[in-house]
């Protein structure tokens, strides 16, 4: 299981998570033009500041969950303190991603596509629950006093 686990975070919040946020950060048009983010012109000037700034942010702190899957995977008992900072984080990223997009949503700001709003909701709900599995594993493997 701890394996398997370890293979999830590191597919879901290294690859497609921090390295997607790296890109975006990076080179943002050329993001847009792969789908990793709306283009600049298709959404309120407001949300394409916020995003940027999300995904510089993003860029800066969401290296935590994925280190935690990779010593997961190495077996290192130190992944369950990084399992519970990045997990947190993780449900943090989510939780504000959906509130602030519905939020923005139903005051009349354009942010984007309803085909790739979906999309964008079924990943951050995803990156969320791996959030909360991942504090629960790393509360189980934290050793008793």
């Amino acid at each position: 299981m701890d394996q398997a686990w370890g293979i999830i975070l590191v597919i879901f919040t290294l690859l497609m998570g921090w390295l997607m946020q790296v890109f975006v950060t990076v080179a943002p048009s050329t993001a847009a033009k792969y789908g990793m983010v709306e283009q600049k012109s298709g959404v309120d000037r407001t949300f394409y500041l916020d995003a940027k700034g999300e995904a510089l942010w993003d860029t800066l702190s969401l290296w935590v969950l994925p280190v935690a899957g990779i010593l997961l995977l190495m077996e290192n008992a130190w992944w369950a303190y990084f399992g519970l900072v990045g997990g947190g984080m993780y449900v943090y990223f989510a939780g504000r991603g959906i509130v602030v997009r519905r939020l923005m949503q139903r005051n009349g700001i354009t942010i984007g596509a309803p085909e790739t709003l979906k999309l964008f909701y079924a990943f951050l709900a995803l990156w969320g629950l791996i959030g909360l599995v991942t504090i629960g594993l790393a509360v189980a493997a934290l050793p008793l006093p």
